[in-house]
């Protein structure tokens, strides 16, 4: 996939968040708030969210990530960077 600017990388982990959990409030999300907590999704909605941006993106997303991918502002800037890197080998 090409690389996401900020405005395309948000709209893809809304539009994932929503694939998931259809009734996402989006209105209660500050950019730095834990949209786990916030949109209240569960471990199996999260592990579906990191497959489903995987397979969005072409983002390889290991369990080391997940970290990265806690608030919406750190997921966006994740994305950004990831696409932006040429493939190849891992840290």
């Amino acid at each position: 996939m090409k690389p996401l600017n900020a405005s395309d990388a948000v709209s893809v982990i809304k539009d994932s968040i929503t694939r998931i959990v259809p009734d996402a409030d989006f209105t209660r999300l500050e950019p730095d708030d834990k949209f786990r907590d916030v949109l209240e999704l569960d471990s199996l909605d999260f592990l579906s969210l990191v497959e489903l941006l995987s397979e969005r993106t072409g983002v390889r997303i290991d369990e080391v990530d997940y970290p990265e991918l806690t608030t919406l502002s750190d997921a966006t800037r994740f994305l950004v960077e990831r696409t932006a890197r040429p493939p190849g080998p891992r840290r």
